[in-house]
């Protein structure tokens, strides 16, 4: 896996039960390490790279979850986490669910389960890193400015 550069991970609570605040936070234990692949936790939006989103959205969240993603920088990958964030879970037929994380912003990563374990949250977010570094690539390539230059100088007369 190649990595351009370290990605800053931030953890958005749109209305999941705090098991699933316990589980994030375990993968950022010495148990299981996420920083071992150069990923960081932040708080501030406008340094994150990968948004984790945890719960089913409700109409208190969307426009939060709306914002940050506002506020994020160019590119971003979003990682549904957990059956309620993917979905809205056992709570999607509730009056006050919208739905997953997909009916706000745009998903890149699921990670299904109740909760789901740290293993399988750090794989989710080792594969939405892969998909940042292919939006990174894109983007240098459409970035890239050749300049040619003549090699002879030209003579005047």
């Amino acid at each position: 896996m190649k990595m351009s550069k370290s990605p800053w991970l931030l953890h958005y609570d749109a209305s999941s039960c705090n098991g699933w605040d316990i589980e994030v936070l375990a993968a950022t234990t010495p148990v299981y390490d996420v920083e071992r692949f150069g990923i960081f936790n932040t708080g501030n939006p406008k340094h994150a790279d990968i948004l984790v989103v945890t719960g089913g959205v409700n109409a208190q969240s969307s426009s939060v979850l709306k914002q940050i993603y506002s506020q994020m920088p160019d590119p971003k990958v979003v990682v549904a986490a957990g059956i309620c964030a993917c979905d809205g879970g056992i709570f999607k037929d509730c009056y006050n669910i919208s739905g997953g994380t997909d009916t706000v912003i745009p998903v890149d990563v699921y990670v299904p389960g109740c909760a789901v374990r740290p293993e399988a949250l750090i794989d989710g977010i080792v594969k939405a890193i892969a998909i940042l570094d292919d939006m990174r690539d894109k983007s240098m390539e459409h970035a890239a400015c050749e300049v040619h230059y003549d090699s002879s100088p030209e003579k005047e007369e």
